[in-house]
């Protein structure tokens, strides 16, 4: 037999047989049902892009006027080899910068701590201190690109620093752009890198929204991440209520501290997930635009068009990745880019071949950011303002889904909002029960994950293309800088920026100018963190 019949008989045929059958029911991820065909007459009515509710999108011309920001989210070992691959991607056409942070840092954490041994670079960079910022940052035009950096319980010290070293290069903080993800209660949903309780987590959000309105206008003080939510294992919509409810416990945190819902809201953005039910996830994109708008002008009563408008970052679901035939991983990553595409996204991650295995190499991410540039560049998806609108299917999905979420938003408020939820594991009940439900139609097959379990070629997949390794050399080179960066300082000098923080946080003066004092008396990340420990208290410790 030679190659050719082989593949005949082992491959061809047998995905023939099997593409024949079908499903009894068809369903998307969120249980709606979905009909051969949609009565026209069910659509709601539609709205202008750039017109309320914006459900087909936030500006008249969208991808017309420029394109979405194509971002790879990046970061591993140190700031020198991270600052590296930003500068390749950057070369390559990247147009703005997305830092993932190791999960010391992320805990709050220095590199030479014990807990962080075996940790340091691991899943993102490691920045224990301002000269890890300065390298990380090296040769990067602040004042040109945007930067989004994913860190949240510490995510007003990093953002501290980043303001510090624009300050050192002479660029004004008005002229900074970027995002700080800043998004604490799904940490406590779907993640665990919380530090502290959820009342003072809380606070020093609003903190960072207070200053950043006061000092970096175009400046996004929160991603409000549904994304981690549906990793978890949740649905489209339960990706969205939740992440709405927990939109909710933030504006009414900023009000009362008494900020203008006209003035934060223009600075508050979202984080979805791109996943695999195609059409869902585009209805998805739209429901949330115009939800949104619905929650801020009659909840919050705001009156700013731009406050209304909801403007969102998009990454594709590293949950659907596969480690078996890694290469189909290009497919799907392209499918669901191509989804976010269609649903209107501001900003766009395409996930890399590889990270069912390990962080994505060099070659894997340049194919990854080329996925983005073929749909803008050669496909036309992007030539017209969403290009799906008036599909009876897509506006059929839009609406059930706003309707299911509006559901679950009452359910919240009857429990008394999403903190009341979170301490009751409401959210992560709901979640495990719909993750439980997946997983079972994919082991019975139900659900089908090509070359998982159906279309299994046994022969495929024994050998990947080289796996991207983190030096060991390099996390006990980080951890030696880091215990020279403190034996070189002023520690008395240090230890006052410490105790007036501390001061700060016993009282109700906002954090964020303390923690840029204690950076500029070169306290640590660390350091910082356990000030604010031994104030604020442990979650669950």
């Amino acid at each position: 037999m030679n190659e050719f019949e082989r593949w005949k008989k082992e491959i061809l045929e047998p995905f023939t047989k099997k593409t024949k059958e079908r499903r009894a029911e068809f369903r998307t991820s969120s249980g709606i049902e979905v009909p051969a065909s949609v009565d026209p007459a069910r659509e709601q009515s539609a709205s202008l892009p750039g017109e309320y509710p914006f459900t087909s999108g936030v500006y008249p011309s969208m991808y017309r006027g420029r394109f979405w920001t194509m971002r790879q989210y990046a970061g591993f070992g140190t700031a020198k080899s991270s600052n590296e691959r930003y500068k390749e991607l950057l070369a390559k056409g990247q147009t703005g910068l997305s830092v993932a942070f190791d999960l010391p840092t992320q805990m709050g954490y220095d590199s030479d701590h014990e807990v962080a041994d075996g940790e340091v670079g691991k899943v993102g960079v490691a920045i224990s201190t301002m000269d890890d910022m300065r390298v990380l940052l090296a040769d990067m035009p602040l004042e040109q690109i945007t930067t989004s950096m994913t860190i949240n319980a510490t995510a007003a010290i990093l953002l501290s620093m980043y303001r510090l070293v624009a300050k050192e290069r002479g660029v004004p903080a008005p002229a900074l752009g970027g995002t700080i993800q800043n998004d604490i209660l799904k940490e406590y949903i779907a993640r665990g890198t919380y530090i502290y309780p959820p009342k003072e987590s809380l606070r020093i959000v609003a903190d960072v929204f207070e200053f950043c309105g006061k000092e970096m206008p175009q400046w996004n003080t929160i991603s409000i991440s549904g994304y981690h939510i549906r990793e978890a294992g949740s649905t489209a919509t339960q990706e969205l209520a939740f992440t709405f409810a927990n939109a909710i416990c933030y504006i009414e945190t900023a009000l009362a501290k008494g900020l203008d819902v006209n003035h934060f809201g223009k600075r508050l953005s979202f984080f979805w997930n791109a996943h695999n039910n195609f059409f869902e996830e585009i209805a998805k994109y739209r429901a949330s635009r115009r939800i949104y708008a619905k929650l801020m002008r009659e909840r919050f009563g705001a009156t700013d068009e731009n406050a209304l408008k909801l403007r969102f970052h998009t990454q594709t679901a590293g949950s659907t990745l596969t480690a078996e035939e890694i290469e189909g991983n290009v497919v799907r990553v392209a499918l669901q880019a191509l989804g976010a595409v269609l649903g209107g996204t501001q900003s766009l991650h395409t996930n890399s071949r590889d990270e069912a295995l390990a962080l994505p190499t060099a070659e894997s991410a340049t194919i990854a950011l080329r996925t983005q540039q073929i749909i803008a560049y050669e496909t036309g998806a992007a030539d017209t303002v969403d290009p799906l609108a008036g599909s009876h299917f897509v506006e059929y999905l839009t609406d059930e889904i706003e309707r299911r979420v509006w559901e679950y938003i009452e359910i919240v408020d009857q429990k008394g909002g999403s903190v009341r939820c979170i301490e009751e594991g409401y959210f992560q009940d709901e979640i495990a029960r719909s993750a439980l439900e997946a997983q079972k139609r994919m082991e019975s097959g139900e659900d089908v994950v090509v070359g998982v379990n159906r279309f299994r070629d046994e022969s495929a997949g024994k050998v990947h293309p080289p796996l991207h390794k983190v030096d060991e050399r390099e996390q006990q080179e980080q951890a030696m800088r880091v215990r020279e960066y403190k034996r070189s300082r002023d520690s008395k000098a240090m230890a006052r920026a410490l105790e007036a923080l501390k001061a700060a946080a016993r009282g109700s003066e906002n954090l964020v100018p303390r923690i840029m004092a204690s950076l500029e008396a070169n306290a640590t990340l660390g350091e910082i963190s356990d000030a604010l420990r031994s104030v604020f208290g442990v979650y669950g410790g």
